[in-house]
C-alpha cells in the first residue's frame, strides 16, 4: 500500500501515518495486516452496539433493496416515520408531542438547531433574539454556525474571521475552577454566569443557550454538579431563551441514561443527536423539538426553513431504527450504566498509584482521564510535549483504540487528557484489558518523558 503523502485522501494531518483497517468484529477491529484492536471508542462515540451486528445489517439490506432513498422535500418514507416515532418514545416526556427534523451528522442538527431556535423566536414576533450562548472548550461541529457556538479554541482560531459573534460563558470544569472555588461551597457559579452573560447581552438579544450535558473531546468527558442544569433550566426560562442539548456524543444510551440531559432530570426544548443513533452503519443526524418550539411555526409561517439532501433518507432511518430496537431488545442503556461503573472503578483502581493521574471522570461509557505533571498543584504538561498524542500512539502499538482529547481543555492551549468510549456489549475481559494496557502505556510514556528531560 502506498504511504499516506501518495494516496489522493486529503487527510486531517499531513505528518501523521493513518493505518488502514479493514473490518470490525463486536468491540474489536482489524487493520490491513490482520492485527487487532479493542475499539475503546467506539469509531468516536459512534458504534454503541458493535461491529458487524447482523440484525442491523438484515434490515440495511432489506431497505437497500426496497427504497434506499427519496427527497424527504418533497415526498415521506415509512422508515423516517418509525423512526421519528421511536425518538418521541426515548425523549423525555416533558419536551410534549415531539417532532423531529433528520440530517446526515451531528454538525448538520445543531446548524438546524442555530437556525430553528432564530426561527422559533422570530414566529413569536422576537426577531433581535438571534444570539445562541456557548461555552467554552464545548464543541458542537465545523459547519460555521455550529462553529461558531462551539468553544474549542484550537479550531476557532483559523476560521475567527467567518465566525458569528457569539458570547460564550466558562464550562462547568470542577476540577479546575475558574473561580478558584471548590464543590459545594461554589454557589454553583458556572451555571450563574449565564445569568451574567445574557443581562450583558440584553435578553431580548438572546435565542437560545446550547450545551454537551457530558463535554466531549474538548474536555473528556466532564460531568457538571448536580444543581447545574436546573440553574441552567431555570435561567433560560426567566429570560425566555432556548435550551438547546447536544447529545451527539452522551446520547443514545451513552451514559447509562437515554439521554446524558436525563441524570438531572431536566427538560430541554430542543436534542441534537447523531453518532450512536445509527451506530455508525449509516450516516444519520437528528434534531428533535420539543412541542412549543414546533407548534411556534405551526402557528406561525408553518414552513420550516431549514433541510438537507439526506435527511430523512429511507436507508439511515431504517438503520436508526434497527439499532434503536437492537438497545432496547439487549438491555444497552442499563448495561452502559453498569459496564461504565465497572470500567471507571477499574481504572481508579489500576492507576490510582500513577503521580501522573490528575482525574478519571464520567457517567456511564463515557470516561475520561486527565494527565498531569504535579498531582498535587495540577500543573499540566507542557503543550509542545504532546503527552496525549504519545498515550494514544503507545496504546495503539499496544492494540487499544482511546481518543486523545483536543488541547486546550485548561486555557484553550494546554492540558492533557483522552477519553473511552467503548461500545456497550463490552464484557469483564474487556475491561480488564483497557485498565491493564492504558496503565502500561501512560506508564511507558511518562518514563521516556523523564528520561527525555
Amino acid at each position: 500500500m502506498p504511504q499516506n503523502n501518495e494516496m489522493h485522501v486529503l487527510y486531517h494531518a499531513f505528518e501523521k501515518t493513518y493505518p488502514t483497517m479493514s473490518r470490525g468484529e463486536g468491540v474489536y477491529v482489524y487493520d490491513a495486516q490482520g492485527k487487532k484492536y479493542l475499539d475503546a471508542i467506539g469509531g468516536v462515540g459512534v458504534v454503541n452496539i458493535g461491529h458487524g451486528v447482523v440484525d442491523v445489517i438484515e434490515v440495511m439490506t432489506k431497505q437497500a433493496k426496497t427504497l434506499a432513498f427519496s427527497y424527504s422535500g418533497l415526498v415521506d418514507n415509512r422508515p423516517q416515520q418509525e423512526l421519528a416515532s421511536k425518538l418521541h418514545q426515548w425523549a423525555p416526556e416533558g419536551m410534549g408531542a415531539t417532532r423531529t427534523l433528520f440530517s446526515s451528522g451531528g454538525a448538520e442538527a445543531n446548524e438546524g438547531a442555530l437556525k430553528l431556535a432564530y426561527q422559533y423566536q422570530w414566529e413569536r414576533g422576537k426577531p433581535n433574539k438571534t444570539r445562541v450562548i456557548g461555552r467554552w472548550q464545548s464543541y458542537h461541529g465545523n459547519s460555521i454556525g455550529a462553529l461558531s457556538m462551539s468553544g474549542r479554541t484550537q479550531w476557532r482560531k483559523m476560521h475567527r474571521p467567518y465566525l458569528l459573534d457569539f458570547p460564550h460563558i466558562p464550562p462547568p470544569y470542577c476540577y479546575r475552577c475558574p473561580w478558584g472555588k471548590s464543590y459545594p461551597g461554589c454557589d454553583i457559579d458556572c451555571a450563574c454566569e449565564l445569568r451574567r452573560v445574557i443581562r450583558q447581552e440584553g435578553p431580548d438579544n438572546v435565542a437560545a443557550f446550547i450545551a454537551e450535558p457530558v463535554i466531549g473531546t474538548s474536555m473528556s468527558a466532564v460531568v457538571p454538579p448536580p444543581e447545574y442544569y436546573p440553574l441552567i433550566r431555570e435561567i433560560c426560562d426567566e429570560n425566555d431563551i432556548l435550551l438547546i442539548v447536544d447529545e451527539v456524543m452522551s446520547g443514545v444510551g451513552r451514559t447509562g441514561e437515554k439521554w446524558g440531559i436525563d441524570h438531572w432530570q431536566v427538560i430541554p426544548d430542543m436534542i441534537t443527536a447523531s453518532k450512536g443513533i445509527s451506530s455508525g452503519y449509516s450516516p444519520l443526524g437528528a434534531l428533535i423539538l420539543g412541542e412549543k418550539v414546533w407548534r411556534s411555526i405551526d402557528n406561525g409561517s408553518k414552513t420550516v426553513m431549514h433541510s438537507c439532501t439526506y435527511g430523512g433518507n429511507p436507508l439511515s432511518c431504517a438503520t436508526g431504527v434497527a439499532v434503536l430496537e437492537y438497545i432496547e431488545k439487549h438491555g444497552l442503556v442499563q448495561r452502559a450504566s453498569r459496564m461504565g461503573e465497572q470500567l471507571k472503578a477499574q481504572l481508579e483502581w489500576e492507576l490510582r498509584d500513577i503521580p501522573f493521574i490528575g482525574q478519571v471522570r464520567g457517567k456511564g461509557l463515557f470516561i475520561g482521564i486527565e494527565i498531569v505533571e504535579d498531582r498535587e498543584t495540577r500543573e499540566p504538561f507542557p503543550a509542545d510535549w504532546k503527552v496525549t498524542q504519545r498515550v494514544e500512539e503507545e496504546a495503539f502499538r499496544n492494540g487499544l483504540l482511546i481518543l486523545g482529547g483536543v488541547p486546550g481543555l485548561i486555557d484553550g492551549v494546554g492540558g492533557d487528557h483522552f477519553e473511552l468510549l467503548p461500545p456497550y456489549i463490552i464484557e469483564d475481559q474487556h475491561v480488564d484489558f483497557i485498565a491493564e494496557t492504558i496503565r502500561d502505556s501512560i506508564l511507558t510514556v511518562t518514563s521516556l518523558l523523564q528520561v527525555e528531560s
